[in-house]
């Protein structure tokens, strides 16, 4: 890659053997939910320790199916990250519940547990904490405190796949626990996901949820009891899927040592040299979906994150952010959230960008990416 004009700040990988599992699909005349679904779930399951996995056509689906299953809805409130993709807050809403935010904690990036606690209510049914760039939140304390006031909890785990807590993996304890396949992420069904859920109970009740509440008997017997949707994964997307899933422990190890070059070509002293701040450096828990800084304020009062992004893409390095502040949005706004109610994730969500980080990287792009960031900092200073 790093002999190409542009290094992309994510870019998917598909081997011939995957695509050529997709022609089998395509010629098989079975193209929708099939035997590469079965073949997935079942891949999911036995990785997530046994426990049932049902794939849909995305992992927000997922997310908004786990709180039906649970009994959320009007009336209720969900407690979330302000740094997110919008999504996470979205479903909530979708079930006619109440988003609630706690603000981020300001090293790990994710939800502030105390902040959590402080925030729950009589009406309180459940937590959606975020595993930014595959980071997962404090796991025991998040499940003590669920505990404690009898709260579900929906792990948005998009972007943990390969990420693990104590040694044991992310999606093989806890509650339900959503994964996204996107485009962008360590693995991919080009779009697609998947809800690890608790019992036999459930994953028939998530396979109602996932196509229009139909239960089928016999030959000629169907019946909906339940209001559901249309978000099955479909055969073409499972065998992309499948055939990335077989290099998940490569990938996942190989994307760690990415990160940790990327802190060696850093430096010790680069925060204090430029004002940036680096991530969490956990090389066990951690997949490293995403590489992310935290940048200085310009001293002029200029944009600090769009200049940074014009200078690196004139440098020839593609730069992503993930994500504004999802409760300064317009819709979120309208529903009474403003700026300083959550001053950490509001800086966070203005400074926070995302470096190259891909499953083809190689060192030389990590010094490179490197090299402009040192570069586009100083001449900011």
């Amino acid at each position: 890659m790093s002999q190409q004009p542009f290094l992309p700040f994510a870019k998917p990988t598909i081997d011939e053997a995957t695509i050529a599992a997709v022609g089998d699909v395509l010629r098989s005349g079975w193209i929708t939910s099939g035997p590469k679904v079965q073949a997935f779930e079942a891949q999911l399951s036995e990785y997530f320790g046994g426990r049932p996995v049902r794939t849909f056509n995305s992992g927000t689906c997922t997310m908004e199916i786990a709180l039906r299953i649970a009994g959320i809805g009007a009336g209720d409130e969900v407690i979330t990250t302000p740094i997110s993709w919008v999504a996470t807050a979205n479903v909530i809403i979708e079930t006619g519940a109440t988003p609630v935010f706690a603000d981020i904690d300001p090293v790990t990036r994710n939800i502030d547990l105390a902040q959590v606690e402080a925030a729950i209510t009589p009406r309180t049914k459940a937590i959606i904490p975020v595993y930014l760039s595959g980071l997962p939140v404090d796991m025991d304390r998040l499940y003590a405190l669920a505990k404690k006031h009898n709260l579900r909890v929906v792990e948005d785990a998009a972007q943990a796949l390969g990420s693990t807590w104590n040694g044991k993996r992310i999606g093989a304890l806890g509650d339900f626990v959503s994964f996204s396949f996107q485009a962008n992420k360590n693995i991919t069904s080009s779009e697609g996901g998947c809800l690890v859920l608790n019992n036999a109970e459930e994953a028939r009740l998530a396979e109602k949820y996932r196509l229009q509440g139909v239960t089928r008997s016999g030959f000629d017997g169907l019946d909906v009891d339940v209001l559901g949707g249309k978000f099955n994964m479909t055969d073409v997307a499972a065998a992309i899927g499948l055939g990335q899933f077989a290099h998940i422990e490569a990938i996942t190890a190989h994307r760690r040592e990415l990160a940790q070059y990327y802190f060696t070509c850093f430096g010790s002293d680069f925060e204090a040299k430029h004002g940036a701040q680096l991530p969490v450096a956990d090389f066990d828990n951690s997949n490293w979906h995403m590489f992310q800084l935290v940048l200085p304020e310009r001293k002029d009062g200029k944009p600090a994150r769009a200049t940074f992004m014009e200078q690196m893409q004139e440098r020839g390095i593609g730069i992503g952010y993930h994500y504004p502040a999802i409760h300064l949005l317009s819709m979120y706004r309208a529903r009474g959230f403003k700026d300083g109610m959550f001053p950490v994730a509001e800086k966070v969500g203005r400074l926070i960008v995302s470096l190259p980080m891909f499953n083809v990287m190689t060192k030389n792009d990590v010094e490179r990416a490197v090299s402009a960031v040192k570069s586009v900092l100083q001449q900011n200073k």
